[in-house]
């Protein structure tokens, strides 16, 4: 047994819309509805640019397989951030900035890595990776 990759992350809202506006805004992902029985207005998944969904968006009401309490806005119990590996840094921080947004860069140059620290409308930290860019 191998884990190959991230699947995906999911996120719990009472914003869906402005939600699915800021990953689509800041990385340009792809904003699809959720498959059946998802509606439109209680799910979005945001699609990279491999066709992968990879960031999920729940609206509060939504079904889900395994209900726990979520309470949107707070802070993500033991999880800390979502660490994304990305391109274009000089984009993507671009537009942070064109967004208001509060953000911090940090830099390692022992492993030629930069990276950007924000939080989407939910306050899930988001930590961009960007490797040799």
């Amino acid at each position: 047994m191998n884990v190959n990759a991230l699947d995906h992350v999911n996120i719990i809202t009472d914003r869906l819309d402005a939600t699915a506006e800021f990953y689509k805004s800041l990385l340009g992902l792809e904003r699809r509805d959720g498959p059946a029985p998802l509606t439109p207005q209680n799910a979005q998944w945001m699609y990279d640019g491999q066709d992968r969904p990879i960031i999920h968006i729940n609206a509060v009401d939504c079904p889900r397989a395994f209900e726990r309490e979520v309470e949107p806005g707070s802070l993500t119990g033991a999880i800390h951030h979502v660490a994304l590996n990305c391109s274009g840094y000089d984009e993507v921080l671009g537009r942070v900035k064109d967004m208001g947004k509060d953000f911090q860069v940090n830099t390692i140059d022992a492993i030629g890595l930069r990276q950007i620290f924000t939080a989407d409308p939910n306050n899930v930290l988001l930590e961009l990776n960007f490797f040799g860019d």
